[in-house]
């Protein structure tokens, strides 16, 4: 039988149902099934479990469903900047399991390579793995975490064959290969289809063994979230002249050769403040190693984002890789740097970043995977609340990220170590406040071994 479909409607025939199950791929709005996710929603089911790495914004991508109530339940990583999909969390209209990043994507692909399940650090002692079953390796405790399997996955490339064969385009790859193998049945929509030997066998990302039905797509609108230039404020308030000296100090951490992962926020100024000699390679978790600076107006490309969904370009040498590719780099151990934001850090180094229960829901995104995984943590953060409450404590108030992660934490008073083991040193002060300002505004104790 042909797997060529004349449109989304026709390919989505026959295989839909109320209260199934539909994973779908795309990071933010890059690489998503637009015309696929049109005809879903216009079908009219009901009761849908979706699963992707978000659920787009409001009223593009999958947030189209949560707009006609069409969706009880989401497994996603980050809730992002899609307003409606927070307020119904919040609300309780609709249930929510948050998943890290990383293990989304490997469950996902677990799930298309019939693997039950899998053992990983990433989030171990945290909110979204209390109950799951842990085992102790060399010494060092894991979370069980199951395969993730749909009835339907829908997924987006840039070029197929007629036998399903996919190639896809730079950061648009992010998730479509795992989802593309987790559906029972898969339907793939691409740009340009064409004939079975077309395609080089050596340049194909997923093969057509994965994929049951098949479009050209009607027409795609490609959406950009944050369409950033080269001259404008690519942070507008994440800017200031104390962020930014933040932002320069991280960057003294860099060392020549080493690859890096800048977190959402504050840590994307530190790329403005490489110092001069130093060659690092930054990495992307949707899918790229070796990100450039932001486009000119001329180079914007929507199938080129960096984790934050902003347009960026590629460096000499870079490569592209599906979103389980990127957290085998991250959980592997294979980076050497991660600088990130923090809401609360302690002493002894957990770090809490990715949600204010009752107030605000982002999601882990992928730094659950990165503390879990890569060598050096730093955490960047503004000494103290808006209230003047500290947020370097003993123990963090805020759902944990991850225990005992964090190495060096910069605010915008100071910068402290945290000792293996436990406990800080203040070893710098790059502010007009003296120690004894600073431990009035900090939550726990500190020695100090203040550098020269």
């Amino acid at each position: 039988m042909s797997k060529v479909f004349p449109n989304a409607t026709a390919a989505l025939n026959g295989l839909l149902h109320d209260n199934m199950t539909i994973a779908a791929g795309g990071f933010g709005l890059c690489g998503i099934p637009e015309n696929l996710i049109a005809a879903l929603r216009d079908s009219g089911v009901k009761g849908l479990t979706i699963v992707g790495n978000n659920a787009g914004v409001d009223g593009f991508g999958m947030g189209v469903l949560l707009t006609t109530r069409q969706v009880k339940k989401v497994l996603a990583s980050y809730v992002g900047e899609n307003k409606e999909f927070e307020r119904q969390v919040l609300s309780g209209e609709l249930e929510l399991e948050l998943i890290p990043q990383g293990t989304l994507a490997e469950r996902l692909r677990a799930g298309g390579a019939g693997i039950p399940g899998f053992y990983t650090r990433t989030g171990f002692g945290t909110k979204l793995t209390e109950g799951k079953e842990t085992k102790v390796f060399d010494d060092t405790e894991y979370v069980l975490e199951n395969g993730i399997e749909a009835e339907v996955s829908l997924v987006k490339a840039w070029k197929g064959d007629k036998s399903g064969n996919l190639i896809y385009r730079k950061t648009s790859r992010n998730f479509n290969p795992m989802i593309a193998t987790c559906g029972k049945i898969c339907v793939a929509e691409v740009e340009q289809l064409v004939e079975v030997g077309e395609l080089d066998p050596d340049q194909i990302h997923t093969p057509g063994i994965f994929v049951n039905r098949i479009i050209q797509g009607e027409k795609y609108e490609k959406r950009i979230e944050f369409r950033t230039v080269q001259g404008a404020d690519p942070n507008k308030k994440t800017s200031s002249p104390v962020r930014d000296l933040m932002a320069k100090r991280a960057a003294q951490e860099l060392r020549d050769g080493y690859y890096v992962n800048l977190g959402i926020g504050i840590p994307t100024l530190v790329a403005n403040y490489i110092p001069e000699g130093i060659h690092v390679t930054l990495q992307s978790e949707n899918g790229l190693l070796g990100i450039g600076p932001f486009p000119t107006e001329d180079k914007i490309d929507a199938d080129l984002i960096n984790a934050g969904k902003q347009t960026i370009t590629e460096r000499p040498g870079s490569a592209y890789f599906s979103s389980a590719d990127s957290f085998g780099q991250i959980r592997g151990g294979h980076i050497d740097l991660a600088i990130l934001g923090a809401f609360e850090v302690t002493d002894s180094g957990d770090i809490a970043n990715w949600m204010i229960p009752g107030k605000m829901i982002k999601g882990p995104g992928g730094a659950m995977d990165l503390v879990a995984g890569v060598k050096r943590v730093v955490a960047v953060l503004e000494h103290t609340s808006k209230d003047g409450s500290p947020k370097i404590l003993k123990k963090c108030t805020l759902p944990i990220t991850g225990l005992g992660v964090v190495n060096l934490i910069i605010t915008d008073l100071c910068v402290f170590e945290v000792k293996q083991g436990g406990g800080l040193v203040l070893t710098e002060i790059h502010s007009d406040a003296t120690v004894d300002d600073i431990r009035a505004k900090t939550g726990a104790p500190f020695e100090v071994a203040l550098k020269k």
